[in-house]
């Protein structure tokens, strides 16, 4: 995949306001020179979120949620990268790079698309012809506008219907077969893989279908669901079914639930509870889980009450651990025996189904019910047993209050970990730092950070640059940090983040360049040139020790004698 030119990058973030691309999402309140509001990624009472017009960067300074205009969109509006980029492109009336463009768009993968299309099409005219098929969806009580909304089809029975109405040339029957939409037999013939059939088509996060479930109207067929096999395009894993409507239906996403077939999402929402989604036939799995809270920070499980239910809740548990940021939350709803989701709801409607939901079980709840099934708390071993369960899945939480929290309550339940812990708060801390460090900086953090603020900074140092040999911690970051800015000399706070937002360096530039430094912003160029001043005497010093070192063991030879009296007199001139 070609990535698109960097320089295309800061002319975009130098072109948008990030003030008014976040302000028509989020409503912004101007606080001297930064807007404020609270944070649409977490829930909070008092604003902590904060966006900056002259750095060109958002940072919440309760969840940690920060970047550009790019991930915002990204993030909030649920983007992918490139989708992104080219929505902010065509704001400013820019356009995305066309070689990036057609680098980026695999053409086998347009044919693919094409050909799933093709057979979508094919399946929603079928559906208008099958007396069968409608009469199944009108006995489920999907009218003709959730029909329309999900794309449900029909598969004919019989087997060539599809391979006869999308063309029989060689190409075109490999692609279908690529997709998924054909079968082969040990003799090699190649078939429809659906046949008598309704049809669900599976769409991706643009929309695009990727695959398709079908399942049977005879129920002495078998097997009842049937799903595309994995293809390029299509990985069960990482895809959730009735995403895509979600997605159109909410503007924001308060909520997710997961379910576990079709007609459960297809239910749901048509009784007006349009946050469902579905696994497809597989466990809830990491990148599930992920894609799960990127959309939303609150994920209901529903699952059977039996031990299948149960069993399929613990593999969605330590799916979710070690994604519970703090302002995520997960919870359990397990159903009585002999109903789904699909029941329910038509019994109860939707009220008595977010009823259901209000009492669903806490994550928390779960996790310690499920460690003490089988173990006596009552003694020291059961104690012990569950303290040893416990730990290994507490260390995948992420750092903050829920992780906290989870330790304080196996402490109250085995006495583990009581001892040499500190406490946890229960005051609540100051969601912003304050604005003055008590703790002395050292001069290589403080370029950084005077850098992050004013990255044209760079452009007022002498093309030298000795002091990247210098051996302290942060100098190679400080300066691959000018270089950049030397290269990129109209390059925003924003950009720079961007540029190292896949690097491990990035949390820390991040904290640093969210932090309101003292002092006057005009008086900042003194202070980063004083401090690269002190880092060459630095650098200076540091040869000179080495040279004496090396006097001292071997000796030094004419050049080194040479290089040694001409470092000297550096050192003694003002």
């Amino acid at each position: 995949m070609a990535r698109i030119p960097d320089a295309f990058i800061d002319d975009l973030l130098a072109r948008t306001d990030i003030v008014e691309v976040i302000g028509t999402r989020v409503p912004l309140k101007r606080q001297g020179r930064e807007y404020s509001a609270r944070c649409p990624f977490h829930d909070e009472r008092s604003p902590s979120f904060t966006v900056s017009p002259i750095k060109q960067f958002y940072h919440c300074f309760g969840c940690g949620a920060h970047g550009t205009a790019i991930s915002f969109m990204m993030n909030y509006d649920r983007l992918e990268f490139l989708d992104a980029v080219d929505e902010l492109a065509k704001r400013v009336g820019m356009e995305v790079p066309r070689d990036t463009q057609q680098r980026n768009v695999n053409p086998d993968s347009i044919d693919q698309y094409a050909a799933l299309e093709a057979a979508n099409t094919f399946f929603r005219r079928q559906l208008g012809t099958s007396e069968k098929a409608l009469e199944y969806f009108a006995r489920r009580g999907v009218d003709a506008d959730t029909q329309t909304r999900f794309g449900l089809g029909y598969a004919p029975d019989g087997f060539s219907a599809l391979r006869d109405s999308l063309g029989t040339d060689e190409r075109r029957m490999k692609l279908l077969e690529r997709v998924g939409l054909f079968s082969r037999n040990d003799k090699g013939h190649v078939y429809d893989k659906f046949r008598d059939r309704v049809m669900f088509p599976i769409h991706d996060r643009r929309g695009r279908t990727i695959a398709f479930g079908g399942r049977v109207l005879d129920p002495e067929d078998s097997p009842k669901y049937l799903n595309s096999p994995e293809t390029p395009l299509f990985h069960k894993g990482r895809e959730l079914y009735g995403l895509w409507q979600v997605r159109q239906a909410n503007s924001k996403i308060e909520r997710l639930i997961v379910v576990e077939g079709y007609m459960d999402v297809i239910a749901l929402f048509q009784h007006g509870i349009q946050q469902a989604v579905a696994t497809l036939g597989t466990a809830t799995t990491p990148e599930h889980a992920e894609l799960l809270f990127r959309n939303a920070p609150d994920v209901y499980f529903c699952f059977d009450g039996d031990n299948a239910g149960r069993r399929a809740a613990g593999k969605a548990m330590e799916s979710v651990l070690p994604r519970m940021k703090d302002g995520r939350q997960a919870f359990f709803l397990f159903l009585p025996e002999g109903e789904d989701p699909d029941s329910l709801v038509r019994h109860e409607g939707a009220s008595g189904f977010d009823l259901r939901l209000q009492h669903a079980t806490p994550l928390s709840q779960f996790f310690y019910d499920e460690l003490a099934k089988d173990v006596n708390l009552s003694t020291l071993d059961g104690k012990a047993r569950m303290a040893e369960r416990a730990k290994p899945l507490l260390a995948q939480i992420p750092d903050g209050a829920f992780g906290d929290l989870m330790r304080q309550r196996l402490t109250e339940l085995t006495g583990v970990g009581a001892r040499g812990e500190a406490p946890v708060q229960t005051q609540p801390s100051r969601t912003r730092p304050p604005p003055v460090s008590t703790q002395k900086r050292s001069l290589v953090r403080s370029a950084i950070g005077l850098l992050l603020q004013q990255p044209a900074l760079a452009l007022a140092l002498e093309p030298t640059d000795t002091f990247s040999v210098l051996r302290q911690p942060g100098v190679p970051l400080l300066a691959e940090l000018i270089s950049l800015v030397r290269e990129r000399p109209d390059i925003t706070t924003g950009a720079l983040l961007e540029y190292f937002a896949e690097r491990e360096e990035a949390p820390a530039l991040q904290k640093l360049a969210s932090q309101n430094l003292p002092g006057e912003a005009e008086k900042w160029r003194d202070e980063f040139l004083d401090a690269m001043a002190q880092l060459e005497k630095q650098t200076l010093q540091q040869r000179i020790d080495e040279l004496q070192a090396k006097q001292r063991e071997a000796g030094l030879d004419d050049e080194d004698k040479v290089e040694m009296r001409a470092l000297l007199l550096r050192r003694l001139a003002p």
